[in-house]
């Protein structure tokens, strides 16, 4: 295990004492954050500080440490940050990762005519840097999801890569066609893939590059097949039901009972709920709008079992002198105690804390969704389902059966938070029908 140097041991223990650590655990802590030094040291994790300690945190996990003793490993975490931001004026000692000898000069090279440089010459900037950054700043201008950020910056990054690090002053609309085609046709990927393609490739000369885009009418693309929704039967539902674990039992309830798309449940916070008035209020959901959706009432306990337990945790966060929860946007700007008052809570908070880059303070996020997936997978797997079970069946099952109930096509619509009525049509393919197939003249009904 490594050892802290002394005087970086000193200046953590006074850290210790002026964050009012109590002295029976300040041991503890040291061996928390030689703990860490050496898992950085092993595993060489990423410069970033909230992914080291993200894996730190995993690793914890797997060795079976408890949730007390996680957060408290955490808060040791972060008072090594405070204590190396504390100590920067000071030159610090790095001793978060081993750095490497310096490299030795070429004893062919003659060296005494050499000219004595302080730093190595630095990579020039390539000019796609800064289209990727122009593709950054547009999607956020227009509040875009990260997910479509994420995905039209790869798209880009693979157009860069197939033109071979074309310079981006020269490109035309016959590279676009080139590359769709490509796809098309050597690649053969799926219609959906094609189009997400071409809407990147769209945004990136449109918006980005601010060149013609051309026609490309003739470029061969997959005819996109109508798709027909998986939806599960009341019995599969409960089935499913059954067999979930708390919380996840209650997020697969919230997903059929209020058709919530994974996102929307998961990012919901304290003061969405109206208990009085037994409505839920989304907030940024489906297209960025808000809506309401009536909260089942046969859940309504354990939607109040679960407040109460975010309270208990809500306290045991202020107690320990956490920064409360992540706020979306400028929000924390706006309000400057949001983050930890009790009504911006989430209300599926995650079990470990995330350090926030820069700060080192300790935040707690939602729960991942990752969690959730792995254990709908699970629980279909074990219920032996003979369906394609995810996350969004859940609504789509909810739009079905509301439609089987004879509810106004409208009314499901706005329920879902569908702009265009026709997205909502698609969940009639589900209804069996029931029309007489047999003609009949009205005298003989």
């Amino acid at each position: 295990m490594r050892i802290i140097p002394k005087d970086v041991l000193a200046k953590y223990e006074s850290v210790l004492v002026k964050r009012a650590v109590p002295s029976d655990q300040r041991s503890q802590y040291i061996k928390w954050l030689r703990y860490y030094l050496d898992f950085c040291s092993k595993y060489s994790p990423p410069d970033s500080r909230s992914e080291r300690v993200r894996l730190f945190i995993a690793k914890l996990q797997e060795q079976r440490q408890s949730p007390a003793l996680q957060k408290q490993a955490a808060h040791a975490v972060s008072l090594y940050f405070e204590t190396l931001r504390a100590a920067t004026v000071s030159a610090p000692h790095r001793v978060e990762a081993p750095t490497m000898p310096p490299r030795q000069a070429n004893p062919q090279q003659p060296t005494h005519n050499a000219p004595k440089t302080s730093a190595a010459p630095v990579k020039p900037a390539s000019p796609w840097d800064e289209v990727h950054a122009r593709i950054k700043e547009e999607i956020r201008l227009r509040h875009y999801s990260p997910k479509t950020l994420k995905a039209y910056d790869l798209w880009t990054l693979q157009f860069r890569r197939f033109l071979k690090q074309k310079d981006p002053s020269e490109l035309s609309s016959a590279d676009v066609k080139e590359y769709l085609t490509f796809l098309a046709v050597k690649c053969t990927v799926s219609a959906s893939t094609q189009n997400q393609a071409f809407n990147a490739l769209l945004f990136l000369f449109r918006h980005v590059l601010k060149k013609d885009f051309g026609d490309h009418r003739d470029i061969p693309r997959a005819r996109r097949t109508r798709y027909i929704p998986v939806v599960l039967s009341r019995q599969e539902i409960d089935h499913i039901l059954k067999l979930i674990d708390h919380p996840h039992s209650l997020i697969a309830r919230l997903l059929y009972g209020c058709g919530l798309g994974l996102f929307e449940c998961l990012k919901l916070r304290v003061h969405n709920f109206n208990f009085d008035a037994g409505i839920l209020t989304i907030h940024d959901g489906k297209g960025k709008k808000d809506r309401t959706v009536p909260l089942p009432q046969s859940i309504v306990p354990d939607l109040l079992t679960q407040l109460e337990r975010l309270k208990v945790l809500h306290d045991e966060d202020l107690a320990a002198g956490f920064a409360g929860t992540f706020m979306d946007g400028q929000l924390e700007k706006k309000y400057p105690t949001a983050a930890r008052e009790f009504i911006w809570q989430w209300f599926f908070p995650q079990q470990s804390l995330t350090v926030v880059p820069g700060t080192g303070e300790l935040r707690r996020y939602h729960l991942h969704e990752t969690h959730f997936q792995k254990e709908l997978k699970g629980v279909v797997r074990r219920a032996k389902l003979t369906k394609r079970v995810t996350s969004h069946t859940f609504r789509h099952s909810f739009a079905t059966h509301l439609l089987q109930a004879n509810y106004d096509i409208r009314t499901i619509q706005t329920l879902l938070g569908h702009s265009d009525v026709k997205t909502t049509m698609i969940y009639t393919h589900c209804v069996p029908s029931r029309t007489v197939k047999e003609a009949k003249s009205p005298l003989d009904f």
